[in-house]
């Protein structure tokens, strides 16, 4: 039996205070918060639901999306959370769910709730799930595109030469034979490489049949995703087997957000300008590091996509998924599966991405804790594991001031691009926001150190060298949540310039939410990388301590990765996945077979 979870602070915010009946059981640290138990009591006056059960079950379905879960499993929720706290009043997960399913919550003209077998959605959720699946089916529906097959070969032979490329090759071929098209791979597969290929592919079969230009958008879950996919996709370009007008083609090409790209709409926070009557204008839509994207993002992306332009998903399912409700590249994969007429391919061969780094991602991916632990204790040059324990300060000094300090001479010397690869050379990368293994904690802490050896306070919260990241989108400014900066002086005062290609400058008072950058999030480094990776491990009871996290973690690394942390934490992150409920993958499987597709 575990011990019940209690509020210390009876001033605690996420105690609901008046709440009654099985509301105010479960109002427990991890289980319902106050919000939560606040929203079911309103919607459920509203429509005149007394029931303590079903008000429970519509609490826990708003937590549920909250946690990034699209819907719940009564069944499932009961088993899980009751190995966590079994003293709580659960009730029996099949008369509960039937008292659901009757109340006015479901049966109801316009449902608050939706039931579909065992899962339970908040009625947003479901809708988007049906819609994302439905415009998905139909593009698969469509008569597939008739490339010309002569030139086809010639291209695929030309821009995917040699046993070298024959992953790629593939894909590359099944993509530009149809509609909608999944590329998944770990970091260092050639995900991009495959792409920018396929994208000449495609340009080549427009001009042949005397089509324009081929309208190209390359898009990402944020601006930092966007630019390295633009830059990456360039590099691309500059390799062998390219013509001279398709690598000017291909470095022209501008990426953006994917918000930017659908277009914000003044009078109305989940909408776009872009949608299903007012589609797209491009020809291609690519959208990178697709594991970000949420349900609500994904739905909306869909149904703005002209049916008769083509869908490119890339990205790496095993990495940690968006940091709202969805697991939709997981979903896709799983769903569609990867037979002969799926459009999944999988990359698997590594090219830029190898040695200790890649067999070490590949043990986390794969959930194998000892081998992980073999690579941690061999001694590898790229791969390192230091205790996280009394000595914790100093290790993380060592591995994040040097750098630091050269940020802040290169910055107050007028050394802007020095400045800028020194931030972008390495990160210290953590699980937690706040508290002793937070981002904030060690951000705080770099800057003291800096303070004491200048001798004097530097001036916080900005002075020369101060590394920053942008976490919220400016629409006016062309900033978006993920984008970079370092502060430089600039007159008589600062600017913080932007790692763009423009190099914009901003004066720091123009800037809206951003973080000092030294020590990030995981999540918030998804879609960046690093010649070097330092990753701080909570105490292994963390419950943000995952195997998706830590593959996240250690991918962003390109040299060289150091794990700060006890191999109990290591094997804790590994031993644990992230669940989130969502009925995507089964309804979109369900329906292919019914099609016989």
């Amino acid at each position: 039996m575990t011990e019940t979870l209690t509020f210390d602070d009876p001033r605690d915010r996420r105690i609901a205070l008046g709440a009654t009946g099985l509301l105010a059981d479960f109002n427990r640290p991890e289980l319902l918060a106050a919000s939560d138990i606040r929203i079911a009591e309103r919607v459920a006056e509203l429509v005149h639901e007394t029931s303590e059960t079903v008000r429970l079950a519509l609490a826990l379905a708003i937590r549920s999306v909250r946690n990034g879960s699209t819907c719940i499993d009564l069944a499932e929720l009961v088993t899980d959370l009751r190995s966590e706290d079994d003293e709580l009043p659960w009730p029996d997960p099949e008369t509960w769910h039937a008292e659901v399913v009757a109340s006015p919550l479901v049966d109801a003209d316009v449902p608050v709730m939706r039931a579909e077998g065992r899962l339970l959605y908040l009625d947003r959720y479901f809708e988007l799930e049906v819609d994302l699946c439905r415009d998905l089916l139909d593009r698969g529906e469509r008569p597939p595109p008739e490339p010309d097959e002569t030139l086809l070969q010639a291209d695929l032979a030309r821009l995917f030469p040699g046993e070298g490329y024959a992953e790629q090759r593939a894909a590359g071929e099944r993509a530009a034979r149809g509609w909608t098209s999944v590329l998944t791979g770990g970091p260092g597969t050639g995900k991009t490489t495959a792409l920018a290929r396929l994208l000449a592919v495609l340009a080549s079969q427009a001009t042949a049949a005397g089509r324009p230009p081929l309208r190209v958008a390359l898009a990402a879950p944020t601006g930092k995703a966007a630019a390295r996919m633009k830059e990456a996709v360039a590099a691309v370009a500059d390799a062998e087997g390219f013509t001279d007008d398709e690598r000017t083609w291909l470095k022209a090409l501008t990426a953006s957000t994917m918000h930017r790209l659908l277009g914000f709409r003044p009078d109305n926070g989940t909408r776009f300008r872009h949608d299903r009557r007012r589609h797209l204008p491009h020809d291609v839509v690519v959208v990178d590091e697709s594991s970000m994207v949420s349900l609500t993002l994904m739905a909306r992306l869909v149904e703005a996509v002209r049916p008769d332009s083509r869908l490119i998903l890339v990205g790496d399912p095993h990495q940690l998924a968006s940091i709202e409700a969805g697991t939709v590249l997981r979903d896709l994969a799983a769903g569609w599966g990867s037979g002969p007429s799926s459009p999944v391919s999988h990359l698997e061969s590594g090219h830029r991405f190898g040695g200790a780094i890649k067999d070490l991602a590949l043990a986390v991916r794969d959930g194998d804790a000892d081998t992980a632990i073999e690579i941690l204790r061999a001694g590898h040059d790229a791969v390192r594991l230091v205790p996280g324990d009394d000595g914790l300060a100093e290790t993380i000094r060592a591995l994040v001031l040097p750098d630091a300090q050269a940020m802040l001479t290169a910055a107050q010397e007028g050394r802007v691009e020095e400045a800028l690869r020194v931030l972008d050379g390495h990160r210290l990368l953590c699980a937690h926001r706040e508290g002793p293994y937070g981002a904030t904690t060690w951000n705080d802490q770099v800057e003291r150190w800096l303070d004491t050896d200048a001798g004097y306070t530097l001036g916080r919260p900005w002075y020369p060298g101060r590394p920053v990241l942008v976490t919220e989108n400016d629409r006016g400014l062309r900033l978006y949540n993920g984008d970079t900066g370092i502060t430089v002086p600039a007159g008589d005062g600062l600017a913080v310039v932007i790692a763009d290609e423009e190099r914009r400058r901003f004066a720091p008072s123009r800037l809206g939410t951003v973080h000092t950058a030294y020590a990030m999030t995981v999540h918030r480094s998804q879609g960046s990388q690093f010649d070097r990776v330092s990753v701080l491990l909570p105490d292994d009871e963390s419950r943000l301590l995952t195997r998706e996290l830590l593959y996240t973690a250690l991918t962003r690394a390109k040299e060289s990765l150091t794990l700060i942390g006890s191999e109990d934490a290591v094997r804790a992150a590994i031993d644990t996945r992230v669940l989130r409920a969502s009925g995507l993958a089964e309804r979109l499987a369900r329906a292919l077979e019914s099609s016989g597709a």
